[in-house]
Order: C-alpha cells, then structure tokens, then sequence
C-alpha cells in the first residue's frame, strides 16, 4: 500500500519538520509514503468570500494535480467523519480489504479546502471540531496513520 498526504504550505518550523521525519520512518515499515506540498495563497484577514473562494480555487487545482488515477483520496475537514484511533486503523484496513493500493489524504491550507476537492474525495475525516494549524495537522496524521498500523499488526504503541 502506498500512501500519500498532499497539503497546502511549507513547514517552516523545524520541531514540525523533526516530527515528521520522525513519523515517516517509523511508517517506513508498513507502508510507502509520499508527502507533496503544494504553494499557498497569500490571505489577507479580511479576505471577502469571493477572494476565499478564489484562494481555494487555485489551491485546490493544485492538490488535484498531483492526485494520482485510482487514489483513494480523504480528506480532512472538521465536517468528516470523527472516529477514535482504533475505529481509524479499522478505516484503513477497510480501505486495504476494498483493494485500495493508493490512498490519499489532503490537508488544505488555512481556508479549507475547495468544492472541487471535496467532490473529488469519497472520504472526509475529521479528527476533532477544533482547528489546527495545517502544519501540526500533518504531524497528528501521520502519527494516528503510524498508530493505525501498530493497531492492526497488534503491536503495543495504542494505549
């Protein structure tokens, strides 16, 4: 199985960087993954709909060209699904019994992310109502995705 997290920004901050890498080796074991960033749009706080629109728009054209035909694609909004970690290793696994060699997630940028995305995503996940930064929100994925995998191979991490 291969999985691939594309999301909107750069991670700037080298303790975000540090845990990523962290998480990405220890996946290394059960799965191929792929991060892909892709640019985000400059927004100023008192951006009208119209320009929010126009900011998901662009990002959005640019998360969808980097998905791959066939990919699973989930997405992460605060209106998907919630689910503690064991039900979301059992999501995983479901996806895997249902033949899905390609799964990905998207994280969008600070405006969410657009319609066309949304529609292109048969999943949404959410993992909690409250906002996250975008850049702490790939570190909480790839960790619950490392949890999710030490859950099926009954490994002991899950507490």
């Amino acid at each position: 199985m291969k999985i691939t997290v594309i999301c909107v920004g750069k991670i700037k901050e080298s303790y975000f960087r540090d845990a990523i890498s962290e998480y990405s080796k220890r996946l290394s074991k059960y799965t191929t993954l792929e991060i892909v960033e892709v640019a985000d749009e400059k927004t100023s706080e008192n951006s009208s709909d119209r320009e929010i629109a126009l900011i998901q728009d662009k990002e959005g054209k640019r998360i969808l060209s980097h998905i791959k035909d066939g990919a699973l694609c989930i997405a992460l909004a605060i209106q998907g699904k919630k689910m503690d970690s064991v039900a979301f290793s059992d999501y995983i696994a479901k996806r895997m019994e249902e033949g899905k060699s390609q799964i990905t997630f998207i994280i969008g940028g600070s405006l969410g992310l657009s319609e066309e995305v949304m529609k292109r995503c048969k999943y949404s996940v959410s993992f909690s109502d409250m906002t996250f930064p975008h850049q702490l929100m790939r570190v909480v994925l790839l960790e619950q995705i490392y949890r999710g995998f030490r859950i099926l191979n009954h490994e002991p991490y899950h507490k």
